[in-house]
């Protein structure tokens, strides 16, 4: 679709080495995570997830793909420690079309805080407020994210569109 979001371009531009170690929080059935496994053919990603079927799905799409460094986990990162992942461990948490969704957007940033390594780094991609396609309730303003991050302990490394219905935001962990 014209304008809609292409997870490889957008990955593509943050310049990830082969190693890194990442999660994808709400990863569903891999539309991130397969082309981040991709990229990171010396890494890892934890698809997270607190629906199992969508997970299954992944595991299924991964295998006909042959890739072997996705690891599905089925929890919920809007619990402390939610990921179940350990502390100070990753580089790398990916937010995409996730913040509307959650009720807590405070704790799945202080949950990516404690599993990233200091310089760890999250990308948040959502809705932007004015698209007209995209869900009615939930959407979250950059700045809000931006507010939140901040007062977890994040600053802001980069801004973008992420496409005509969505934004991006690269945060450093400070």
């Amino acid at each position: 679709m014209e304008g809609f979001l292409n997870p490889s371009q957008i990955l593509s531009q943050l310049g990830l080495s082969s190693n890194v170690i990442a999660a994808d929080f709400g990863s569903g059935s891999g539309g991130w995570a397969i082309p981040l496994a991709k990229i990171l053919k010396d890494g890892k990603v934890f698809a997270i997830d607190i629906l199992k079927e969508p997970l299954s799905v992944l595991g299924s799409r991964a295998k006909s793909e042959k890739i072997l460094n996705i690891k599905a986990v089925c929890s919920n990162v809007e619990t402390e420690k939610g990921s179940k992942l350990g502390e100070n461990a990753l580089d790398l948490v990916l937010m995409t079309n996730l913040l509307f969704q959650l009720d807590n957007k405070r704790i799945v940033f202080a949950e990516s805080k404690r599993i990233l390594k200091k310089e760890g780094k999250i990308l948040v991609v959502d809705w932007l407020p004015q698209s007209p396609l995209g869900p009615e309730k939930g959407r979250v303003l950059p700045e809000e994210v931006k507010k939140i991050a901040k007062e977890i302990g994040f600053s802001v490394e980069k801004e973008f569109n992420a496409s005509s219905h969505h934004y991006g935001i690269v945060f450093v962990k400070i």
